[in-house]
Formats: C-alpha cells, sequence, structure tokens
C-alpha cells in the first residue's frame, strides 16, 4: 500500500496553561497543505521495521510510524508486523507535524489493510496516545483543536491560499520548545474569544498568531528575517508554524508565491516549498 501522508500548518496557536502531566493546554488552527512524504505499508510480515530515506529520522521503536503500527496490532491480537518505508520530503523537526502525519498515515492504511476494525474515534483515541498532532491529521479537515489537541471541530471557510514555506536548515526540539514557554508572555489570548468562540472568519490580518514563536526566535532571530523577507516579497501574512522553525506566507495568487520564491530561493541555506492549502478534500491519500 502506498500513502501520501501531508505537512501542515498552525494559522493561529495560543498556550493556555500546562497541565500535571507535563503537556500544555492550546488552541490551535491547523490546515493540511500539499507537501506530502510517501509511506509504503507491506502487512502480514514476521515482525514490525521501519526505514526512512532521511538519516535524521530513528529507524527503531521510537519511531512514531512504528509506534503506531505496535499500537494497532497490539489492539487487533495480531502476532505478526508490517514493514513501514518512509520517502520523506517534509523536513525533521521543523514545525510541519510530519512525524504525526506518518503516524496517522499508518494507522488508516492498516484499518483498511484489516478490514476496517476500527472506527474513526478508536483511531484518533490510539492517536493521542502516542503524539498530541495524530488526531487531526487522522480527522482529515482543517480543524479547530483545543486540549492538547484532541479535541477538534471543523474549520470550515477558510481561504485559499498559496503556500511558501522556508525552512531554515536546522530542526529544534519541540519538547525544549514548550518547556521554555513563559505563560506571562504568551501574546495571542486577545484573540482566543473571536477564533473560538464567535467563530469569526479567517482574517490574515487578525488571526495570526503563534505563542511558540517567542520562545523560537529567541533562540534563533533568523525566523524574524524569514518572515520580513517574506512580506517584502507579497505575502498578505506570515508566520513561524507550529514550534518551528519552518516560516509560511500566504499568497492571494500564484504568481506572486513563484516569484517570491525565486527571490528567496537564492539563500543558500533556507529550503523552500510553494504549495497550498487542503481545504476542501482529506489530507491523507491511500494512492
Amino acid at each position: 500500500m502506498k500513502i501520501l501522508s501531508p505537512a501542515k500548518i498552525n494559522l493561529f496557536l495560543h498556550i493556555t496553561g500546562k497541565r500535571p502531566d507535563g503537556y500544555h493546554d492550546l488552541v490551535t488552527i491547523m490546515c493540511c497543505i500539499g507537501l506530502y512524504d510517501t509511506i509504503f505499508l507491506t502487512t502480514r510480515v514476521k515482525k514490525t521495521t521501519v526505514s526512512c530515506s532521511n538519516q535524521e529520522v530513528p529507524e527503531d521503536e521510537t519511531n512514531i510510524a512504528f509506534k503506531a503500527a505496535d499500537l494497532f496490532l497490539n489492539r487487533l491480537n495480531r502476532q505478526e508486523g508490517v514493514k513501514i518505508t518512509i520517502k520523506k520530503e517534509i523536513p525533521v523537526a521543523a514545525g510541519l507535524g510530519g512525524g504525526s502525519s506518518n503516524a496517522a498515515a499508518v494507522f488508516l492504511g492498516l484499518n483498511r489493510c484489516y478490514g476496517y476494525p476500527f472506527s474513526l474515534d478508536d483511531l484518533m483515541t490510539m492517536g493521542i496516545s502516542i503524539g498530541a498532532d495524530v488526531p487531526f491529521f487522522l480527522f482529515g479537515k482543517p480543524a479547530r483543536a483545543s486540549g492538547i489537541g484532541e479535541k477538534l471541530e471543523a474549520c470550515d471557510g477558510l481561504p485559499s491560499y498559496k503556500i511558501l514555506l522556508v525552512y531554515p536548515g536546522f530542526g529544534v526540539s519541540t519538547a525544549e520548545v514548550y518547556k521554555n514557554v513563559d505563560l506571562g508572555l504568551t501574546k495571542c489570548n486577545k484573540t482566543l474569544k473571536k477564533v473560538f468562540l464567535e467563530k469569526r472568519k479567517f482574517s490574515v490580518a487578525y488571526h495570526l498568531c503563534n505563542d511558540l514563536e517567542t520562545v523560537v526566535v529567541s533562540r534563533h532571530p533568523e525566523i524574524i528575517a524569514i518572515k520580513e523577507a517574506l512580506l517584502s516579497h507579497g505575502a498578505k501574512g506570515a508566520l513561524m508554524s507550529g514550534s518551528g522553525p519552518t516560516v509560511f506566507g500566504l499568497f492571494s495568487d500564484y504568481d506572486k508565491a513563484r516569484a517570491a520564491h525565486h527571490v528567496l530561493s537564492k539563500h543558500g541555506e533556507w529550503q523552500l516549498f510553494l504549495t497550498d492549502m487542503i481545504i476542501d478534500a482529506g489530507c491523507i491519500i491511500d494512492i
């Protein structure tokens, strides 16, 4: 089985508190984008294995896709494994959810292979036990998320922007970013009421906000330079995605985005991706 496993961006991310279990409560708006890893699954083998084209990705039981397969087969009481091969296009440790997306792809792929033994709710319950973003990728559409990311509701009416991603060439640790969040300095709370209670139509000028950006910028000021470069080359708005360090620019049309891509790609260390928001179709694609 061959599955396309997408990246995501966070159009809004506000940290509301820290839980006793170490996780943080948040509210966020997430949307899949057309940048994909490719997952190949071979079922009914003796044991579960994982291999990946990117050497930064672990190929043992610590890999989240491996964890997804192991959990699925254990819940199904199957004494067998699955061979997982990952062709990576999504940058690693980049704030784009690549690992969680891979895990969701494994859950959905195995569920199909074994005749749909689990409901979507079952899969989402399994997913949250291994990664906070996994339920979103199983949900499969733009969403408002709260809790640690497991409480999801469809976010309809998002405009279809062209996306220019800029990955600065280094990863960051999600755990370290959250560890250093200062809840007294979060800045997105003023937007929270209108985003989640009034459910206002998404506005670039009003909604783009990420409480984690301050943490990452304090260590990597290049994030600000990337945002400024995107805005100066025609982006309607720019924001760091998730725990970073990837920054995305929202463009109203393809020509402006392509022109910005041409100019910014001259920066030797930045990796650029020109793509779209996925707002009217499922995220993970079984091909």
